[in-house]
């Protein structure tokens, strides 16, 4: 070996690719990530530096990322994709508890007996609630003067 200091820097950072080119940054699931899962990654480091300076004769002690940089077209590409997936969980959320307004709203008129609804209403005020309930924008009230029904 002609240069031992080149040969562990070098060994090291493909170890270090290897390791980030294969784990995610990021994970919605229970798989490892390297911002979640730091003793997990720090241990699979350790352990592809062990296997690559063995034949040099080095033992690895500890090994740890610090730090990461991604390049900015993909560091800003990780950011969209995370703020996308935060609009989606709380839209999932928004629905999914607009729904369980909507049910209960049909739920007391029958209880109540204020006033009964064919399906077709009944399906134009849920079609209602639901555009109110989870829209991006203030409701604009709209006043029936007539009917819709003949």
């Amino acid at each position: 070996m002609d240069s031992y200091a080149q040969y562990v820097s070098m060994q090291s950072e493909a170890a270090v690719r290897h390791l980030t080119s294969s784990c995610p940054y990021d994970t919605e699931d229970e798989s490892i990530s390297l911002r979640r899962n730091v003793d997990d990654v720090s241990r699979a480091l350790q352990a592809k530096l062990q296997e690559r300076l063995a034949r040099a004769g080095v033992e690895v002690v500890e090994a740890r990322l610090s730090h990461l940089a991604y390049a900015p077209e993909t560091a800003g590409a990780m950011l969209r994709r995370r703020q996308a997936a935060a609009i989606i969980a709380a839209r999932q959320q928004i629905v999914k508890d607009a729904a369980g307004m909507v049910e209960m709203a049909l739920d007391r008129l029958e209880e109540y007996q204020k006033l009964t609804l064919d399906e077709e209403r009944k399906a134009a005020m849920v079609s209602n609630l639901l555009v109110v309930l989870c829209s991006d924008h203030a409701a604009q009230p709209v006043v029936n003067a007539g009917t819709l029904y003949t």
